[in-house]
């Protein structure tokens, strides 16, 4: 699929309305799935700390995913959004130990790690509303994670889990912005670039 818009806001609004289109059992299985296809990739079952998110409204489900990792004694960050839109670091302890924040995802209330413990992730999974083939991710917009990204270090296995259709051909993109390795979709991993 090709996004024929340059436009950024108005790709947000077409795949923002496909989201809120799926059923919640489709966004429950493809958690589910996530953690099933996440077995398989070597990166991920060698990695002992993952950055990863709390997913929330449309997203696609992570709750099964952090369990998983952190049942399998992986260090699991989660980020704590900063009143400049950058993004902290905090342990995930469990669901138990998210809060609600003000932009509605869950956050970790434990201590803040700052913005550098991104560099300690052997593998980041971050959040998109589309990855394209070269490995383009377009977030919300809020600029965090095009931020956090650039902090994470060069050998880190970068992947955003997204639904089925939202792999595409090709996104706008900047200069700045730093480009994925795959895209986790709940039909498998797809690799960008090999």
């Amino acid at each position: 699929m090709r996004y024929q818009s340059n436009d950024k806001s108005v790709l947000r609004s077409r795949l923002e309305t496909v989201r809120r289109g799926l059923s919640t059992a489709d966004r429950e299985r493809a958690g589910h799935g996530y953690v099933l296809i996440c077995g398989d990739v070597p990166e991920i079952r060698a990695a002992s700390v993952v950055c990863c998110y709390s997913a929330f409204g449309t997203e696609p489900p992570t709750g099964p995913l952090l369990d998983w990792l952190a049942g399998r004694g992986v260090r699991v960050l989660l980020p704590v959004l900063r009143p400049d839109l950058d993004l902290d670091w905090s342990e995930y302890t469990g669901p138990d130990g998210l809060s609600v924040a003000r932009r509605e995802p869950g956050e970790p209330v434990g201590p803040r790690l700052g913005t550098a413990a991104i560099e300690q992730a052997d593998v980041v999974i971050a959040p998109g509303l589309a990855v394209d083939r070269s490995g383009v991710r377009l977030g919300r917009g809020g600029g965090s994670y095009d931020r956090a990204l650039v902090r994470a270090r060069p050998d880190a296995f970068l992947a955003v889990p997204l639904y089925d259709g939202e792999l595409v051909d090709r996104l706008p993109h900047e200069p700045h912005d730093r480009r994925v390795h795959a895209a986790l979709t709940p039909t498998g991993l797809h690799r960008i670039g090999g």
